[in-house]
């Protein structure tokens, strides 16, 4: 995996979401989610952007975006996203999403569904973003959408936060960050969603793949082996679990896959 300048640690928050938006906003993602998530009527997910700002590098920069789960049309959310990517209120571009990059409801399990939110924040001089992404669920006996999972994390050093849609880890969020010492690798965690509606860390350890080792892999790919290993899902003499994209000489070097 190439090595990038370190820049990772800008992270961002949602923008503040009690506040009813500003005529200047305008609404860039709209979702029903009663009819997904069999809750009371009214619920939508909603995304109000502001007008584009002025930024140095990029000129012109797309606005701000408040993300906002509500039963009125956004002049009340529930629940405040505003402090769950982030604690510095700094209004600035690297601490609040800019771009989104995907909302969309997926089944981790038969009859169970999850609201996906991903977002990122305006680029660092050296190209960095923050990324973040969130998962929510429905709780009925409240008529409520609650947390089960979030996570913040950069772009230059090979990063990744991953719902995993199939197979054997269907459901699972796999996540990859970068070691702090030597020998340079990442920390791959494994959560998946518990009984309680929430997710919770399965498995933690340190990579085997390693920067500038010249794998033309996403991490979570080339580790995939490795992580279902160690949940016991594969052991060697299976075929390998491929990534999407064409791998025409699937093989394991040194514990990692390589195609």
């Amino acid at each position: 995996m190439a090595f990038v300048t370190k820049g990772y640690g800008f992270l961002f928050i949602w923008a503040a979401l009690s506040a009813a938006p500003a005529p200047a906003q305008t609404i860039v993602s709209r979702i029903d989610l009663s009819t997904s998530f069999a809750a009371r009527p009214g619920w939508r997910f909603l995304a109000f952007q502001g007008p584009e700002i002025p930024d140095e590098l990029l000129g012109r920069a797309p606005g701000a975006i408040r993300m906002c789960i509500s039963r009125d049309g956004g002049r009340s959310c529930h629940p405040d996203l505003n402090p769950l990517l982030g604690t510095d209120n700094r209004p600035d571009g690297f601490y609040e999403p800019h771009f989104l990059r995907r909302v969309r409801v997926v089944r981790p399990r038969p009859g169970q569904a999850l609201l996906l939110v991903q977002a990122a924040s305006l680029p660092s001089f050296n190209g960095n973003q923050g990324e973040g992404l969130a998962a929510l669920t429905y709780d009925r006996a409240r008529n409520q959408f609650i947390l089960a999972y979030q996570r913040v994390t950069g772009h230059n050093n090979n990063e990744e936060i991953r719902y995993i849609a199939a197979g054997p880890l269907r459901g699972a969020i796999v996540s990859a960050e970068p070691t702090g010492n030597a020998p340079f690798g990442f920390w791959i965690v494994v959560n998946r969603l518990a009984l309680t509606g929430r997710y919770r860390e399965i498995l933690r350890f340190r990579s085997a793949t390693h920067y500038g080792d010249g794998n033309p892999l996403a991490v979570i790919d080339s580790e995939m082996p490795n992580i279902l290993q160690r949940l016991s899902l594969w052991r060697s003499g299976q075929p390998l679990p491929l990534p999407a994209r064409v791998c025409r000489r699937p093989r394991l070097v040194d514990h990692e896959l390589w195609c």
